[in-house]
């Protein structure tokens, strides 16, 4: 390898070891050491030394059948970008109570096709707030009324055996103020302090507020904490008790190596890096998507590559879409940052064109997404356990002929339910007064209408609201990626108010969509019985509906080659506004997919279709073959057709 000290290499009882981390180093060395070098300059040499020692035991200690899959992964490298990976994101404990209880209720993952297993902050957090658990203050610990992390370990063991991989939060911004490096800079231990961003007065704190954002201003103004037994002010972006890292310290980065590390040889196969864009602060500017962060994370990527060549990262950057490619990787990161990063635009889109029946805001936004590396993939999904921030670009909506605050005042309005006609049931959260500037907290099945068509007792707007669903996860699984589904949506869980009870809870009104799943529904929804009619709406009839209608949408992306996350998928110009027409150009042939965004029925002329996808089609949802020589199809309410090359 170029530049790599061969005498710094480990050395390992099994010569066999030793050639395979050799190899694995020779591979990817360089863009370890190139990316340490871009951030840490001439204190590489040593910092090297250290990182390749941390890896040599990480590598020795890795256990044999995680090795197994390391191989596997080796000779399977798109293994995240298949067709068949669907992910499942759920809080453990609103999931199924412990980690050990998740074991036992792995059947309906399985059931619904899941292959992807995302438990949400499970690592042990500081006592009271704790940011939903990200705030942690241990990340070699379970949450105690969770398990162990053998009980974790475990667990993992479990989902390995059903095909199904464990995906975990890993905050890499900062620590809770409790854990020990905090504790240490307390006491002051001045290797601890330099830790952390520690300012004596504020004069450099006040001239980085001049261009910084407020993450939380209704409950957590500013950006800095004194903190007496420090003489200073720490860098604290989201909490006061979440203290920001200081990554310019290489001794930060060798400890987050070892931890994921660590995560790792416990069976964790992908790493949500939360808070990614965070990392480097910058004088004069928001102290996001700085470029050390991407030379950090694709040093570490390199690194785990050569431990644990089965693990992936997935950024957790909730940001522009040019901010966003980065993160997967451009000019000399290109395709080496992290393997997968949540597509948001396509989230806020969707919302946005079921309120406005009209996509070609829609079409002007997706169409503006810089192109991904072809080794990596979308998260795609409908919500995740965060509020709805509407990131519509000003430009976007300019082009789109809307003015792009109105447009997001009517989003907030309309899916707070304050919008005459909406269908929606929403809570207004983090709202900004002198901008008028509104996020909205709410399941999928209230914002999409289910919450108050079962409150009417009225099987049509219930029908409506299902298939308001089932469009928007239809989408999620037709774009491209992994698409992720959030604990409940599968049964059309509502609105939980009773957040507000829970004096740990009461101020978030985001855990309103963060329920306790409801077994009792979930076995209603994958039963025999009837538990309804058309004239008789139920939430149970319901939930059936809406859970076949995913078990039927995730069987079929499995078995369509064509949504391989390898290819991208462009959006094609709508005759129609309410109609978003999205095209994949696959080796097999073109796939063309058509989604209606309201209630009515929509012709679209077929002309548009045969240039495509040609005259005679498979209808891949419906499994019907289509013949598209009639002047028109009409597309029913809500509906979605994926048409590829017969």
């Amino acid at each position: 390898m170029a530049d790599q000290p061969t005498a710094f290499l480990p050395v390992f009882e099994d010569p066999a070891d030793t050639d395979t981390f050799r190899l694995r180093v020779e591979r990817y060395g360089p863009d370890l050491l190139d990316g340490l070098r871009r951030v840490y300059g001439e204190r590489v040499t040593e910092l090297h030394e250290r990182v390749l020692g941390i890896m040599g035991a990480g590598f020795a200690a890795r256990p044999h059948d995680l090795r197994l899959l390391d191989e596997a992964r080796l000779l399977h490298p798109d293994w995240l970008q298949e067709p068949g990976m669907v992910g499942y994101v759920a809080y453990a404990d609103r999931f199924a109570g412990t980690l050990a209880g998740v074991g036992e209720r792995l059947d309906h993952l399985t059931r619904l096709g899941v292959t992807y297993l995302h438990l949400m902050p499970l690592l042990k957090p500081r006592e009271g707030e704790n940011d939903g658990g990200y705030a942690v203050a241990d990340f070699r610990a379970v949450r105690p009324d969770l398990g162990t992390m053998d009980d974790l370990e475990a667990l993992a063991g479990h989902l390995r055996e059903r095909g199904i991989s464990l995906v975990m939060d890993l905050v890499l911004n900062h620590v809770a103020a409790e854990h020990e490096w905090a504790l240490r800079a307390r006491a002051g231990d001045p290797r601890y302090r330099a830790y952390f961003h520690v300012f004596g007065d504020r004069e450099q704190p006040d001239a980085f507020e001049r261009t910084l954002p407020e993450v939380f201003p209704d409950f957590a103004p500013g950006n800095f904490t004194w903190v007496e037994e420090l003489g200073g002010w720490v860098w604290t972006t989201f909490n006061s008790y979440q203290w920001d890292l200081d990554w310019s310290n290489p001794d930060v980065f060798c400890e987050f190596l070892d931890i994921i590390l660590h995560l790792a040889n416990r069976g964790v196969e992908v790493l949500r890096l939360d808070a990614i864009a965070f990392l480097w602060k910058r004088l004069g500017t928001d102290c996001q998507n700085q470029p050390e962060v991407h030379h950090l994370t694709r040093a570490l990527r390199a690194a785990v590559r050569v431990v644990a060549p089965a693990v992936a990262f997935k950024a957790e950057a909730i940001v522009g879409p040019t901010d966003l490619a980065t993160y997967l990787g451009t000019g000399v990161n290109h395709g080496k940052v992290s393997d997968m990063a949540y597509h948001n635009s396509l989230m806020v889109q969707l919302w946005s064109a079921l309120a406005s029946r009209d996509t070609r805001l829609t079409e002007v936004a997706l169409s503006r997404i810089p192109a991904k590396p072809a080794t990596t993939t979308w998260g795609t999904y409908v919500r995740c356990h965060d509020d709805i921030g509407w990131a519509i670009g000003d430009d976007d909506a300019r082009r789109a002929l809307l003015d792009g605050h109105a447009h997001r005042v009517f989003l907030s309005d309309f899916y707070a339910g304050h919008f005459p006609g909406s269908f929606a049931r929403g809570l207004v959260f983090q709202h900004n007064p002198a901008t008028n500037d509104r996020r909205i907290s709410g399941t999928c099945a209230s914002l999409a209408g289910l919450e108050v068509a079962l409150e009417a007792g009225r099987g049509d707007a219930v029908d409506l609201a299902i298939r308001r669903i089932m469009l928007l996860h239809t989408a999620i699984m037709g774009f491209g990626g992994v698409p992720l589904l959030y604990m409940g949506d599968e049964l059309g869980l509502l609105n939980d108010r009773s957040f507000a009870d829970d004096p740990d809870h009461a101020r978030d009104n985001r855990w309103v969509h963060r329920p306790r799943m409801d077994w009792g529904l979930a076995a209603a929804a994958t039963s025999e019985g009837d538990g309804g009619s058309d004239d008789v709406v139920t939430h149970a009839w319901a939930a059936r509906r809406v859970f076949a209608g995913l078990r039927h949408v995730v069987e079929v992306r499995a078995a369509t080659p064509h949504l391989h996350a390898r290819t991208e998928s462009r959006v094609l110009s709508s005759p129609d506004a309410r109609l978003l027409i999205l095209k994949r150009d696959h080796p097999l042939g073109a796939m063309v997919q058509v989604y209606n965004v309201s209630e009515d029925w929509v012709e679209l002329s077929c002309g548009i279709l045969r240039g495509h996808v040609g005259v005679v089609v498979d209808e891949r949802l419906s499994g019907f073959e289509y013949s598209l020589a009639p002047p028109t199809l009409t597309v029913e309410p809500y509906g979605a057709l994926w048409l590829t090359v017969r």
